[in-house]
């Protein structure tokens, strides 16, 4: 990194957006922001000068199209105060309807300098601004006799913010009858906001002198401004991390593993509706609790309530794990959220919470939060960033097929697994019962053979291998004639 991106970083007053940008906007350069009516721009740019009030810096907002006491007005229902804020309202006033003089805020070549334009460098000049909000250019362009002339003049009065050590942030919104394509190329760097049925989100196509994220980033908009939620990138977070194994808690389940599971793997538990799913990660988290491990728990179906009662009657007492801290337990609803919201909250919980082990319950829930994006990447994403920071991730995944031909899972994220456990129902002389076998384990050996597995009031309970059955993968097994 260089002494540039360490030492002129000014924050956009949005922590998510910062972590986008790579720290922060550079000093003295200035930064389009492009989008429809509605997509956030106003509130980007109040974020960005009262980030700079609270610097103790002086700051300038040139509104061109709504006056300031609307500004006031719409600003403090989100939660800004714009106390500290310079305002230059130059937007049209009623007196110019009935005006026969052409309004225009920059000065012809032929004739004295404009009075609006007199009113900008004045302003300028005594505040000596670091931080200068210009929304939106869209209304100079309309203003301007010609294309030429309004790059011209934007050209300049750019250079003149520039030159006196301001950081410009302005808007603009294009639209494929009046494009900004020009304004794209004047700036140092351009955020492109968008809002569509998905949902909002942000976008850098260009930033001059410094990294950025790439990609599409979620927006929310609502009583405290703009939250930015950074796309997940995996190779940005990785951390050193020691393996240790992971005991369930249950001998013969270990030994089906040889071990248990390690630290820093990816596990998908994995088997039809009712096979004991959840039950069997949970008993991996209430082992780990009890040596003092925080793990949480995100539950895409099943109810808080629901969950905590089933669980209590087969002693995995999630309960008073979350009260003694070792299991945060959290419902999601997955139509309220996008991946990279969910991604955020997954982070919250690992960076700031301590978390050690992170158990999505399940992966079909999950997919629903994709709002047709690409399930797969975004599972990959989020699953080798909590792998690489030495993070146990367990995966739920529900097949559809509760007999007949075996399949580990109904989406194609097995490549993604160090370890593969499944479930499976069983029909033995006309009574439903349930088998538990590994099917993949990157870090070491496991055993061959299927066992019995049991949910009862007191646990879980595996028995030992089913080695006097055939064809158990089918769901319906053979017994084997001695010979």
């Amino acid at each position: 990194m260089t002494d540039r991106e360490t030492l002129s970083r000014m924050s956009t007053g949005i922590p998510g957006l910062d972590e986008v940008l790579g720290g922060g906007l550079l000093n003295g350069e200035a930064y389009l922001v492009r989008g429809g009516p509605g997509t956030g721009k106003t509130t980007l740019g109040a974020h960005f000068l009262t980030a700079g009030v609270h610097e103790g810096e002086s700051v300038l907002w040139i509104t061109l199209g709504e006056p300031e006491v609307k500004l006031h007005r719409h600003t403090k229902r989100q939660g800004f105060q714009l106390d500290g804020v310079t305002i230059l309202d130059l937007s049209p006033t009623a007196e110019v309807f009935a005006e026969t003089s052409p309004y225009n805020i920059f000065a012809s070549p032929d004739v004295e300098r404009d009075p609006i334009t007199q009113q900008i460098i004045d302003r300028i000049d005594a505040l000596q601004p670091s931080r200068v909000f210009i929304d939106s250019m869209t209304q100079l362009r309309y203003l301007s006799t010609d294309a030429f002339q309004f790059r011209k003049q934007t050209l300049a009065f750019l250079r003149f913010l520039t030159d006196r050590g301001s950081t410009i942030v302005v808007t603009s919104e294009g639209t494929p009858e009046v494009p900004d394509h020009d304004l794209q190329f004047m700036c140092d760097g351009v955020l492109t906001l968008t809002n569509t049925a998905a949902g909002r989100s942000v976008c850098v196509s260009k930033f001059r002198g410094s990294h950025f994220r790439p990609g599409e980033h979620t927006i929310r908009l609502g009583p405290e401004g703009m939250i930015v939620f950074p796309r997940l990138i995996p190779e940005t977070q990785r951390r050193e991390f020691v393996s240790e194994p992971l005991s369930s808690g249950v001998p013969e389940l270990d030994e089906l593993l040889h071990g248990g599971l390690e630290q820093g793997t990816i596990s998908i538990i994995t088997g039809p509706t009712g096979a004991g799913k959840t039950t069997l990660g949970l008993q991996f988290i209430k082992e780990a609790a009890g040596r003092g491990i925080h793990a949480a728990m995100y539950s895409f179906e099943e109810g808080v309530d629901t969950l905590t009662a089933r669980c209590e009657s087969i002693n995995i007492p999630i309960g008073a794990m979350v009260e003694r801290g070792t299991l945060s337990l959290n419902q999601v609803e997955p139509l309220r959220y996008t991946p990279d919201e969910f991604a955020h909250q997954v982070r919250h919980a690992v960076e700031d919470q301590g978390c050690r082990i992170v158990m999505i319950d399940s992966i079909s829930g999950y997919s629903l939060a994709m709002h047709g994006r690409d399930l797969v990447t975004h599972l990959h994403a989020l699953s080798i960033y909590l792998k690489s920071r030495g993070i146990t991730v367990l995966l739920i995944s529900e097949v559809e097929m509760i007999m007949g031909e075996f399949r580990a899972t109904d989406v194609g994220v097995s490549y993604l697994a160090d370890n593969v456990v499944f479930l499976r129902h069983l029909e033995i002389n006309g009574e439903m019962r349930k088998a538990i076998g590994v099917l993949k384990k990157r870090a070491g050996n496991f055993e061959r053979t299927l066992r019995e597995l049991q949910i009862t009031r007191y646990g879980l309970k595996v028995g030992e291998p089913l080695t006097g059955l055939r064809s158990i993968l089918s769901g319906t097994p053979e017994f084997i004639d001695p010979e």
